[in-house]
């Protein structure tokens, strides 16, 4: 009974490893481009709170210390999907992050949304923070409102990382046809349900902000043309969100600029690849510009 037992459990034991290695090879096969890592969380601030900037509370926290980066994320999302690149940053750059009117734990009032008047949102953070000048990284909504910035206020940024933007609606894909942009929308609801100071108005905020990409921004190669501060275009190259060409005439537009296509990972790259992600924002930022 016991060499029964014994080898009873040998072949269990062999039959878990078939299966553990099953799961790891389907996982392993599954491209990261394909897949929506967990929101990372941010570590613990230095300082955090709302500011009170045009009419609505603003959410932020800082992190580390020395030349001020502001961190903007997308569209639907929260600050917390900086959390994979935070750490690194603070170790030599003042980090700040903040949620996007009516996202996360900001709040917003009745005019409706629109790039201008978030960057008008970020400036007038900024100033409560008392910081004159500021590096900008912007993920997709926020890579917009990075261009939006240094268009209209340069002498407010001193330089700009902008990934999966686009220049124009035409530039934007059909995102209904990607799985992982809609397992995003899924899991950005949880997130402002959790979140929000009006967790049932999820429905009216996600038609919101679809019309905001629907009608904004139009900017022509003449607009972006105008953007003097040193800037990089940065897009993964298997971004579901954002059609190649538009990439590839924002940065051809724009002086002083850098065409970044970071590998095999898509419009989510700061969570399919948080080091690679943060590790161009490093070099970025160490760049030394004539």
């Amino acid at each position: 009974m016991i060499r029964l037992g014994l080898r009873s459990v040998g072949i269990a034991v062999a039959v878990l490893a078939l299966v553990s290695s099953a799961v790891v090879a389907n996982a392993q096969s599954t491209p990261r481009w394909l897949t929506l890592p967990d929101t990372p969380t941010l570590p613990t601030a230095q300082q955090s709170g709302h500011a009170p900037v045009n009419g609505v509370s603003i959410w932020y926290a800082t992190f580390g210390g020395g030349e001020p980066v502001v961190l903007l994320h997308g569209g639907l999302a929260n600050a917390n999907y900086w959390g994979g690149q935070v750490p690194s940053l603070a170790r030599k750059y003042r980090v700040i992050v903040m949620d996007s009117r009516g996202h996360g734990r900001s709040t917003r009032n009745a005019e409706p949304y629109g790039y201008d008047l978030m960057a008008s949102d970020v400036l007038g953070l900024m100033d409560y923070l008392k910081i004159d000048k500021a590096a900008i990284v912007g993920w997709s909504d926020g890579a917009i409102i990075g261009l939006d910035i240094a268009m209209k206020h340069p002498e407010r940024v001193s330089r700009l990382f902008a990934f999966a933007a686009n220049s124009d609606p035409s530039g934007v894909k059909d995102v209904t046809k990607s799985p992982v942009f809609t397992k995003f929308i899924a899991r950005a609801e949880k997130e402002y349900e959790a979140l929000s100071a009006t967790p049932k108005d999820y429905k009216r905020f996600l038609e919101e902000i679809s019309h905001m990409w629907e009608s904004q921004p139009h900017w022509t190669e003449s607009d972006l043309g105008r953007i003097k501060v040193p800037t990089w275009i940065v897009d993964g190259d298997h971004d579901e969100a954002i059609h190649r060409e538009n990439t590839e005439l924002m940065a051809g537009a724009i002086p002083r600029t850098g065409l970044l296509i970071q590998p095999e990972v898509s419009h989510f790259s700061m969570l399919q690849a948080p080091d690679q992600f943060t590790g161009d924002i490093l070099r970025f930022l160490a760049r030394k510009w004539d």
